[in-house]
Parts: C-alpha cells; sequence; structure tokens
C-alpha cells in the first residue's frame, strides 16, 4: 500500500515537471505565431509589400517545420538509446538559445538561421516525454497519462498566447515578446533538470507493465534496445505503424495551419487587432486541450478500436466544420469564425494527441516507445511543412476560403485511413476475445 501511493505520488510528480516543461516549450514556438503580425507589420515599414513579407515568414514557417519533422526521427532513436530525461532538457537549452538570436535579428537570413535552429532542437522534446512516460506508467492508463501530459502543448499553448498577448497589449514589441519567452523556458528547464526522474527506479520503486501486443513483444519492458536494427525492423515492417504515420500526416498539416496562421487569419479576415487576435487564438489549443483530456480517458474505457473511432468520427465532422468556415456569410460578426476554429480544435487535437503518444507507447513499449513516437510525429510534420509556405500561397490566391477548402479535403481524406485503421483494430478486438475465450 505504501508503495503503491508512493508510486502515485511520484507519477504525479513526474506529469506534472514534464506538463510544465512542455508547456514552456511552447512560449518558444507560439512567439512566431502570436509575433507574426507584428513582424510583418515591421518589414511593412522597410518597405516590403505585406504580401511578399507574408509568404518569405511562410517560408520560414515551413523550413521550421521541415526541421522540426527531421529532428523527429534521429530524436527517438536517441531517446531510446540515451534516455528521455536527456532529450527533454537539451531540447529545452538549445531552444532557448535560438530563441534569444531570433530577437537580436533584424533580417530574414537570421530569421531562417535562427528559426530553422529552434525547431530543430524542439523536436528532442516530445520523444522524451514519451520515454520517460513508457518507465512511469502501464500500459492500461497510456491514454489517461498521455491525455494529461498532452495538456502542455494545447493548454501550454493556450496560456503562452494570452500571456504573450498580454505583453504586446502592453506595448512589448515582438522582440520582447521573444526575450521573455527564452528567459521563462530557461528557468523552467532549471527546474525540471533538479526534479525529473528518469524512472521509477530512482526513487526506490517498481516500474509498471508495458503492452503485451507491443511489436517488440517480450523484449518491449528493455529500456534500451540491443541495436538499431533491432529497434527499427520491428516498427518499419508494420503496416498498420505505417497507416498511423499516414493518419499523422494529415492531422498535422491541419494542427500546424492553425498553430501558425490563426492570429493572422483573425487580423486579415476577421478584422480584430494584434492583441484580441493573439487571445482569440488561444482558445484552439484550448478547446483542444479539453478534447484531449476527454479522448485519453475516454480510450482506456473503449478497448482496442476505441481510439481508432474516436479519430474517424472526429475527422470526418472536422471536415464539416473547416467547410462551413470556408463558406458560411459571417458578416459583420467576429464570433462565428472564432466559434468554428474551437470546434476544429475540439474534434481534431483529441485524436491527433493518441498518434504520438498513447498509440506509440502501444507499438514500442519501454524500448522503441520514443522511437515510435518520433517516427509518427516526423511523417506527420513533413504534412506540416504544407501548413506554412503553401498555405501562405492559397490565402493569397484564393482567400482563406481556398485554404479552408483544402483542409476539409486533408480531414477527409485522412478519414479513409482512420476508417482503414479502425477495421484492423476492430480485428484485433475480435481476436483477442476468441483467444480470451480459448483461455478460459
Amino acid at each position: 500500500m505504501a508503495s503503491s501511493k508512493s508510486l502515485r505520488f511520484w507519477q504525479a510528480v513526474t506529469v506534472s515537471l514534464m506538463v510544465l516543461g512542455y508547456a514552456a516549450y511552447y512560449l518558444c514556438r507560439s512567439d512566431y505565431s502570436v509575433a507574426l503580425p507584428l513582424i510583418l507589420a515591421d518589414m511593412g515599414r522597410r518597405g516590403i509589400p505585406v504580401n511578399l513579407a507574408t509568404i518569405r515568414m511562410g517560408t520560414i514557417a515551413s523550413l521550421g517545420v521541415l526541421a522540426y519533422a527531421i529532428g523527429k526521427f534521429p530524436s527517438g532513436g536517441a531517446a531510446d538509446f540515451l534516455g528521455g530525461k536527456r532529450n527533454f532538457l537539451l531540447g529545452m537549452s538549445g531552444s532557448v538559445v535560438f530563441t534569444i538570436v531570433f530577437a537580436l535579428g533584424g533580417g530574414l537570413p537570421i530569421f531562417t538561421i535562427a528559426w530553422i535552429g529552434n525547431r530543430l532542437v524542439q523536436s528532442m522534446g516530445w520523444a522524451g516525454v514519451v520515454k520517460v512516460t513508457s518507465k512511469w506508467f502501464s500500459y492500461s492508463s497510456y491514454g489517461a497519462a498521455m491525455g494529461i501530459i498532452s495538456l502542455s502543448y494545447l493548454f501550454g499553448d493556450a496560456a503562452s498566447r494570452q500571456f504573450m498577448a498580454i505583453l504586446i497589449a502592453h506595448g512589448v514589441g515582438w522582440r520582447g515578446v521573444f526575450f521573455v519567452a527564452g528567459a521563462t523556458l530557461a528557468v523552467i528547464a532549471c527546474l525540471n533538470l533538479l526534479f525529473l526522474k528518469e524512472s521509477p527506479r530512482e526513487v526506490g520503486l517498481p516500474e509498471p507493465s508495458t503492452n503485451p501486443t507491443n511489436v517488440f513483444k517480450e523484449q518491449g519492458e528493455r529500456h534500451t534496445p540491443p541495436g538499431l536494427t533491432g529497434l527499427l525492423k520491428p516498427l518499419l515492417g508494420s503496416g498498420v505503424f505505417w497507416l498511423v504515420c499516414f493518419l499523422s500526416f494529415g492531422m498535422t498539416i491541419v494542427r500546424e495551419t492553425f498553430n501558425i496562421w490563426t492570429p493572422t487569419y483573425f487580423t486579415q479576415a476577421v478584422g480584430l487587432d494584434a492583441a484580441a487576435a493573439a487571445s482569440s487564438s488561444a482558445l484552439f489549443p484550448l478547446f483542444g486541450g479539453i478534447s484531449v483530456l476527454a479522448a485519453g480517458f475516454l480510450s482506456d474505457r473503449l478497448g482496442i478500436s476505441g481510439r481508432a473511432a474516436i479519430i474517424l468520427y472526429g475527422l470526418v465532422f472536422a471536415g464539416v466544420a473547416l467547410f462551413a468556415l470556408a463558406n458560411l456569410k459571417f458578416g459583420s460578426s467576429k464570433a462565428g469564425p472564432v466559434l468554428l476554429v474551437a470546434a476544429v480544435a475540439f474534434l481534431v487535437l483529441g485524436p491527433y494527441s493518441y498518434l504520438a503518444g498513447a498509440i506509440a507507447l502501444d507499438f514500442g513499449g519501454k524500448q522503441g516507445s520514443a522511437t515510435a513516437s518520433g517516427f509518427i510525429d516526423g511523417v506527420g510534420y513533413i504534412g506540416g511543412v504544407l501548413a506554412g509556405n503553401s498555405v501562405a500561397q492559397i490565402s493569397v490566391a484564393y482567400g482563406w476560403k481556398g485554404a479552408f477548402i483544402m483542409l476539409a479535403a486533408v480531414c477527409w481524406l485522412s478519414g479513409i485511413a482512420a476508417a482503414a485503421y479502425w477495421v484492423h483494430q476492430k480485428h484485433m478486438a475480435a481476436t483477442e476475445l476468441v483467444s480470451a475465450g480459448t483461455v478460459l
């Protein structure tokens, strides 16, 4: 009993530190989106036409997402071989450095180098989180545990945007926003350095068991893979794993589009000022966070096919909301577009959180969960590259209506993959029932 209470206490401490730490990553990620209208205005004052500036900054955003995607692949393996805490802290410290460099820069070359560097090192963070989680939680609670931890990139994003909106409303320029974001992340990195534990073994407690259906079977309980081939072959040889990667590709396009462009859409199309746009953009991660909590706890109770069903329904109805956002006439109302953006968040982000979280843990266990997460996220962010330059090009050529119609199509195409994944999971559930009946 005492051991169980102690484990729950340390699980709460571990989750709290990772939520705080990964939320702080978003101070140095959402700053680009929040400050973008101010940066575009600054470029305009220097004689750069707004459409050209928008496309150039969209290109930088795309390059940053590409760097983040590329970094995801090696960062997962690094966490599996070297440990999750180390990955987590290295990502934080590197992000602080590049955020300060961006703020000190005054032109596109420094902006580009600093933002690419920032997103590259930030790719280490989530793999570290997943690796630590694999050692602290039983597979029966993966959904709830990762649901709570996933609040870090949603409520953390929302809180970061609100915090930076307050700074802007009080007259802080875009450089000041970047400096404050970097300093805050540095403080939180120090807290994690001092108090985060890699495994229950560090405090004399046993580790919970991993999912027995992981691709490594009984070897999934090992902390460190036997080698690179032994790590990659079981994962990359699974067709279902690649199906999940495809889902990540489509859903990341939607998520990253709103992460980058929501404040700009609210200023250009809805008519909000920069501070109000930053504040309203926080509704996207806020409603996403509510969705993640609900989806996480629900999935642990719906069995094997539950997550697949939630992903499928979320994508279908998100496509409907995006089509409405593209075609409804809102007149002078500012509430309608804002609420539909929040609805998209609720429908997409809960299901999205499964992919590189609970589903990656199911695939990889303690041995390869970070690599599974890294590949799923990496493929996703390759799709997310399209959210920068491509969405900028579409919005300039066809308006925001064209951009939202494209996103609706992405949701419905991804829904086809979600249906295939759901059928596979239903078959697995039926097979498990037959096996259980045979044992009985």
